[in-house]
């Protein structure tokens, strides 16, 4: 009996102990105030709470010293290698530029440009460097008329005429320059692009769909089709692409900087080329081309901060315009594609697309043109063109703007984006403009050249390959810059810590594929992989017809008919590499997502 009674109080104790032990346990591993400070307990619960929604159907790559996102898998793989080495997300953007110039010919480049977006999260500061190409000083719109005084499309896709002066170069080497980490060389940064180059990569499918689709423009010139062709059949998926005038190309680069592209032997082999091909670059329009640092375009949007390029790109202010006439409703009984978001998108697109097409150019080259932007992007404009939505029936764009016009539509360009463990971003976005610009590369150089003078308006009130109607602000002119739509884009939050980086190409569908997965993130709390994955529209005022992808319901379509909206299934739309902050320690990034947009194959996100 008495042994029976010291058992049970030596089992009591024990228990009592496993008691105390599990509520101390759980007071101090899981009390409210731990998990409010960033999720500040065990590292594994700190992964499951901060970053995996159980409810969410596209889930993104997470880093918490990096990460990148590009259309690419080589590129990609070095810019991550660049931030392991100790560089900035500066440093990761410019190699991975020359690396995309030399693995995804179609669009990466170093005959092209662009524009390139950072974000210094210790100065707290934005910066916008504009290398966007420019127009020859021999330039005239006569060049791309035929003989029925019309414009000459062929001319304006596949001539020397139509290469504008490149602008890669400088402004990648600027970017390195003035924001590079000062941990690593140039040499650094471009050596793994002249590997790949000299040594050959793999083709994949995706590259050889795109040389096999591009066929019939690179044929055209023997020395681009040695590059692409093999005994006299485009490369295949599997088959090796070497480039060794391109690699040497970069070796001179690499040793002589900016001053070789524009001054040097590759200066020379390019304007030999023109020569020989009745091009119109210059020597003396290389040596005079300079990339700009410039001040983005910025506003708010629901308390965040939102910045994008400024002018001679477009797309910063159209998204600003959308965003600034949407916030004037409440999204938070309309589901995202439902039929009254699409409409209200589509309202908002048109006018904006109106304001762009008839107000904006070069800013060098328009009168006025601080005043015109600061109206196009303000809160009062945005309400005046809001309250003139009909909210149950489509405006006809023939009531916005009084020209028909019936145009054709087109693709372009590439984007990626960079986070490193500091918070700095880049978001850049460069081209060629068509899918290998002109199809021509400069002999003995081995780069491809742009066919960027389409983006001009050659004559007013007609469309370019974009299907976009332009006024005389963005006629061609020596020197100066045709209007873009790129938009590359960083946003903050309300404590002005960055948290996302996004863009995309696709010619006048870059605005509006930014702008839905800004408001995916901000307005529908998306994780970055859904608001990129999610899908899309587009309209751009004319045609006067609503473009949709795969996914948007047909009750969605068929109430929307019944406002009076003209609806087209279209093709995937853009391919927005993105990245997000999910977590800060202060001002620092704890934690890091990436995406590659799944429209396109071959994208790649990776992360530290």
């Amino acid at each position: 009996m008495q042994k029976s009674k010291s058992f049970s109080l030596i089992y009591l104790f024990f228990l009592a102990l496993i008691v105390i032990r599990a509520y101390l346990f759980f007071v101090f591993q899981y009390n409210d105030t731990d998990l409010n400070k960033n999720f500040s307990s065990s590292k594994d619960d700190e992964l499951t709470l901060a970053l995996f929604e159980k409810e969410a159907r596209f889930h993104p790559i997470i880093g918490k010293k990096g990460v990148v996102s590009v259309q690419e898998k080589h590129a990609a793989q070095v810019g991550l290698d660049i931030l392991k080495k100790g560089g900035n997300a500066v440093d990761a953007a410019v190699a991975i530029g020359y690396a995309l110039g030399v693995t995804l010919p179609r669009a990466g480049n170093i005959g092209g440009g662009g524009f390139m977006l950072i974000w210094d999260n210790q100065k707290k500061k934005a910066y916008n460097i504009n290398y966007r190409e420019n127009a020859p000083k021999n330039i005239s719109y006569k060049n791309f008329l035929n003989k029925e005084d019309n414009v000459d499309a062929k001319k304006l896709a596949n001539s020397y005429q139509a290469v504008g002066v490149p602008g890669t170069v400088y402004g990648l080497n600027l970017a390195h320059e003035k924001f590079g980490s000062k941990k690593l060389t140039f040499q650094q940064l471009i050596r793994p692009s002249i590997k790949l180059a000299e040594n050959g990569i793999t083709v994949s499918y995706a590259e050889a769909d795109s040389i096999s689709y591009a066929k019939n423009r690179l044929d055209k010139d023997n020395y681009t089709k040695n590059i692409f062709f093999e005994n006299n059949e485009v490369l295949q998926a599997g088959q090796i692409l070497k480039q060794q005038d391109l690699a040497n190309t970069l070796k001179r680069i690499s040793k002589n900087g900016t001053k070789e592209f524009y001054k040097g032997k590759t200066a020379e082999l390019l304007v030999s080329s023109m020569k020989a091909n009745n091009g119109l670059i210059t020597l003396d329009d290389l040596k005079n081309y300079k990339a700009e640092i410039t001040e983005p375009v910025t506003s708010t949007y629901r308390g965040y901060k939102i910045i994008s390029s400024p002018l001679p790109s477009s797309g910063g202010i159209t998204i600003i315009e959308i965003l600034n006439i949407l916030e004037n409703l409440n999204f938070t009984n309309i589901g995202n594609n439902s039929a009254k978001y699409i409409h209200y998108l589509v309202e908002a697109m048109n006018y904006s697309f109106y304001d762009r097409n008839y107000n904006l150019g070069d800013p060098k080259y328009v009168n006025n043109i601080e005043s015109i932007v600061d109206n196009i992007t303000s809160k009062k404009h945005a309400k005046e063109i809001f309250n003139r939505i009909n909210p149950n029936k489509h405006t006809p764009s023939k009531d916005i703007d009084k020209n028909f016009r019936n145009l054709k539509e087109g693709n372009n360009t590439t984007h990626y984006v960079v986070i490193d463990k500091n918070g700095n971003m880049v978001s850049n976005t460069y081209s060629l403009n068509y899918s290998f610009g002109i199809a021509k590369a400069v002999k003995g150089a081995g780069f491809l050249l742009n066919n960027v003078i389409d983006d001009f308006t050659i004559k007013a009130n007609t469309p370019n390959a974009y299907g976009l109607i332009q006024d005389e602000e963005n006629l061609v002119q020596p020197n100066k810059q045709p209007l873009s739509s790129m938009a590359p884009t960083i946003i903050l939050d309300s404590e002005n810590r960055p948290v996302l980086a996004t863009g995309s190409p696709g010619g006048s569908r870059i605005i509006t594929t930014v702008l839905q997965i800004i408001l995916g993130f901000v307005d529908y709390d998306y994780n970055i992989a859904t608001a990129v994955a999610n899908p899309r529209i587009h309209s751009q005022l004319w045609p006067d017809k609503v473009l949709y992808e795969e996914g948007i319901s047909q009750d969605t379509l068929g109430i929307l008919k019944n406002m009076g909206h003209t609806l087209e299934k279209f093709r995937a739309m853009g391919s927005a590499q993105s990245a997000s902050v999910d977590r800060f320690d202060k001002d620092s990034p704890k934690f890091l997502r990436a995406t590659a947009d799944p429209r396109r194959e071959g994208a790649e996100s990776l992360g530290l």
